[in-house]
């Protein structure tokens, strides 16, 4: 089986909005039920499992009736910051689901996922116990010197872009986390899944991404969210 976890405990500071972003409504509709969509209508996932800001669990829960999420199985309570909240998920998942069955992790704030990036995240899993969303990174890098100048960049060709969705065995991933949070590695504020996994000394393996799939941050995402909405509905 394939379980989504989907991550909307943020508060969204950076968009500065009266609600958490996740929840703000696109043409009459949250963002995060545009991503619970895409979820829904892909064969190869079979359940979903939202991990929601503590407060909001009921609005989620009446997704499943108002949007038709049917896969929805659980609304988890996020944690007090975001490796928590993830580990709060995993941890359901865990007890509910086969060690051998993948959960595919994903912010709910990446509504325009499409399911060749779902599928190639899943196969890569499937072949080496995991696969990480990845784009080549296309842009120079410097490091900086001071706050105004630098020195010194890193060559592009050596750099991807690692984003969700991220496919991993549930048992791996599961062991991992109890790990982490046992030795306190890859559990900062600004650690994922897959940054916790390689500090920990695992192998990640890339599936193939898109530069389509973006994380609606900022006011000027929302922008461009619109757009690419306006787009797909064109083609």
């Amino acid at each position: 089986m394939v379980v989504a976890e989907i991550i909307a405990g943020g508060v969204g500071n950076r968009m500065k909005m009266e609600m958490p972003k996740q929840f703000f409504k696109i043409h009459h509709k949250p963002i995060l039920a545009y991503t619970l969509e895409v979820f829904q209508e892909n064969p190869i996932v079979d359940d979903i499992v939202v991990v929601c800001l503590s407060g909001w669990e009921d609005v989620v829960e009446s997704y499943k009736t108002r949007y038709n999420i049917t896969k929805l199985k659980a609304v988890i309570k996020g944690g007090s910051f975001g490796q928590e909240s993830i580990k709060n998920g995993i941890d359901y998942i865990s007890a509910n689901y086969d060690s051998e069955d993948i959960v595919l992790i994903h912010d709910g704030i990446r509504p325009l996922v499409d399911d060749a990036v779902l599928n190639d995240a899943i196969a890569t899993c499937k072949t080496y116990g995991n696969g990480v969303s990845s784009i080549p990174y296309t842009e120079q890098i410097f490091v900086k010197s001071t706050d105004f100048s630098t020195k010194k960049y890193i060559p592009r060709d050596n750099l991807v872009r690692v984003v969700t969705p991220q496919a991993y065995k549930i048992g791996i991933v599961t062991e991992a986390y109890k790990e982490a949070f046992e030795k306190k590695i890859g559990i900062s504020k600004s650690s994922y899944t897959n940054t916790m996994m390689v500090e920990l000394g695992y192998e990640l393996f890339f599936s193939s991404g898109s530069n389509k799939n973006i994380k609606l941050t900022n006011p000027e995402d929302i922008e461009l969210f619109k757009a690419l909405l306006e787009i797909n509905k064109n083609s």
